[in-house]
């Protein structure tokens, strides 16, 4: 497969057209018009996901699919980080963006995958990207019978199941890791699982033995991946961290022990400041030891929102400056938003969803002024009137 010039100069033409429209439109002769709207849709689709790769013109990719469950940039040059050695396989290749970044710490790398029509993109992107991997058209299971030993092995399984259903189980996934990581930890001294984000972290864990680390993937502040990290023989508790990638809060970093051994601070009411948890943060589940770490008070034992009485930087999450607060009854939209025709609105711990909130408040959307609904020490629901901190602004 490969670019004409008459095909590269209709691509570069209409980057930013859209795609249904532009099929529509007749081409200049000679153009390969279905190879050319795959090409502009995916680099569309690419551009803030993988800006180094969407802005190489000599780069070919595959349907959307593919292009939705591949990884960020972002979240691949992390992973990489994590990752060093000698030798590393890519045991479930795709797009080939995890293979790309990982093998660049590494001495010989090899690219996995059962697709044929991507491996072939996978040699030809790799050529061009002067990145020296093998590409090995075989799945992962016949790969792990014949491949020797790897410092590294890395491994995303397929999350939907024949009929295109997204799955997020471990079991429903292909392949299934959890059946496959004695064969893994044989083969390699450090294996990495890169998991569905809305997988349960605790079922994962009772599922895979050998688990050293546990990274909760955020990219700007939108929680993407589980990024599990299993160790030839380790027995200890897995370590956690938490990171907001693209964003300058710091990453978080604990185990399950310290969170169920912390105790939990309860304020009496709502202080100064307001603290939203990132994502990341949130899907760890770390909750209780945030008030140790960061001196803040939780506001309910299941709210998931802190507070405090001066300005706690570097908290990883968002931070409030506290303008008011009121209980959530007929009045208060005159009494605390009488001014408010535009907000940012979240719910936590509330009996009411953000549509039926704003429909209650008559409160169009906006970002200047951010009200939070949740449910305070004693049980009284509350709406609180915050702005953004000039910290957070920073951070963000």
């Amino acid at each position: 497969m490969n670019l004409n010039d008459t095909t590269r100069q209709f691509i570069r033409e209409n980057l930013n057209a859209d795609v249904p429209t532009l099929a529509l439109k007749k081409a200049p002769v000679g153009t390969d018009v279905s190879l050319a709207l795959r090409q502009i849709a995916a680099r569309q689709l690419l551009q803030k996901k993988v800006p180094q790769w969407a802005d190489n013109e000599d780069l070919l990719f595959p349907a959307h699919l593919s292009i939705e469950q591949c990884s960020s940039e972002a979240a691949a040059r992390y992973k990489a980080g994590l990752l060093e050695g000698q030798t590393f396989a890519d045991l479930t290749g795709g797009l080939g963006i995890d293979t790309y970044y990982i093998s660049q710490h590494f001495q010989q790398a090899d690219y996995v995958e059962r697709q044929s029509e991507l491996c072939d993109l996978a040699r030809h992107n790799f050529a061009v990207l002067d990145a020296d991997v093998k590409v090995w058209n075989e799945t992962a299971e016949d790969y792990l019978k014949h491949c020797e030993s790897k410092d590294c092995i890395f491994i995303d399984p397929a999350r939907r199941d024949e009929h295109g259903r997204k799955t997020v189980s471990i079991a429903d996934c292909t392949p299934d890791v959890a059946a496959l990581q004695d064969s893994l930890l044989q083969k390699a001294k450090r294996v990495m699982i890169k998991l569905s984000p809305m997988l349960d972290i605790s079922k994962a864990l009772e599922e895979l033995r050998h688990v050293k680390e546990v990274h909760v993937v955020a990219v700007a502040s939108e929680c993407k991946e589980l990024d599990v990290i299993m160790e030839q023989g380790y027995q200890g508790e897995p370590k956690f961290v938490c990171v907001n990638l693209m964003t300058q809060q710091p990453d978080l970093r604990f185990t399950m022990e310290e969170e169920r051994s912390c105790p939990s601070r309860i304020a009496e009411g709502v202080l100064n400041y307001l603290y939203e948890p990132n994502p990341a943060v949130m899907k760890a589940g770390c909750f209780r030891l945030l008030t140790e770490r960061f001196g803040v008070f939780k506001l309910h034992k299941n709210s998931n929102l802190y507070t405090s009485e001066r300005l706690v930087s570097g908290f990883p999450g968002r931070i409030f400056e506290v303008e008011g607060c009121a209980p959530y009854n007929k009045k208060v939209k005159q009494t605390l938003l009488s001014d408010v025709e535009k907000a940012s609105i979240a719910v936590r711990n509330f009996p009411l969803s953000v549509v039926e909130l704003r429909k209650s408040l008559k409160i169009g959307d906006g970002d200047e002024t951010y009200l939070f609904a949740t449910t305070l020490k004693g049980e009284e629901k509350a709406i609180i009137r915050t702005k953004k901190a000039a910290s957070d602004e920073a951070a963000s």
